[in-house]
């Protein structure tokens, strides 16, 4: 009699096979879910520098005068000026620049843009700001930043842009000592 043996998985072998597929699985999604966040906050950056640049053309046109903004608005119909509603015409037919990619909760929709305006620098000359006792040329003046903390799960809070133009992933600036 030819018997042949027949090789087979136990139970415990595909129950560990498995495992650690479910493992390798989840921390596969762990790491996609890190690298689309980080994704979402470069194209922020790179929007808070469209807008500098969209700001540099409307400066250039009012005689390096910041434009009066509201920080602002609770809806987009409101007829208060606002970085959406003014500086729009310097970015083209790209609306999708004031909206943060990050932001899921809707905010731009509802309100024009995901970014705030740092309206204590409104009306004042771009080469003679004051923030707070920074001076225009010193680093740390920040001039439109994220409204929410939307990148809060890559370690940091909000994407800032700078009236020196730098764009940088935390609201950093110290106020001299003494002053």
């Amino acid at each position: 009699m030819d018997v042949r043996h027949i090789r087979a998985f136990t139970i415990t072998e595909l129950v560990v096979v498995v495992a650690i597929v479910a493992v390798l699985a989840s921390v596969s999604v762990a790491a996609f879910s890190m690298i689309t966040a980080r994704a979402k906050s470069a194209r922020c950056m790179n929007q808070l520098r469209q807008i500098g640049g969209a700001l540099n053309l409307y400066l250039g046109d009012h005689q390096m005068i910041l434009p009066e903004l509201v920080a602002a608005r609770e809806d987009r119909d409101e007829e208060a000026p606002a970085i959406d509603n003014t500086l729009d015409v310097y970015l083209g037919e790209d609306a999708r620049v004031f909206r943060c990619p990050a932001d899921s909760t809707g905010l731009a929709e509802k309100t024009g843009t995901s970014y705030f305006w740092n309206s204590l620098l409104n009306g004042q000359r771009a080469t003679a700001l004051d923030f707070l006792g920074l001076k225009a040329g010193d680093a740390g003046i920040p001039v439109v930043s994220d409204k929410e903390n939307f990148h809060r799960y890559i370690g940091h809070e909000v994407n800032v842009l700078y009236a020196d133009g730098h764009v940088d992933k935390e609201l950093r600036f110290q106020v001299g000592e003494g002053e």
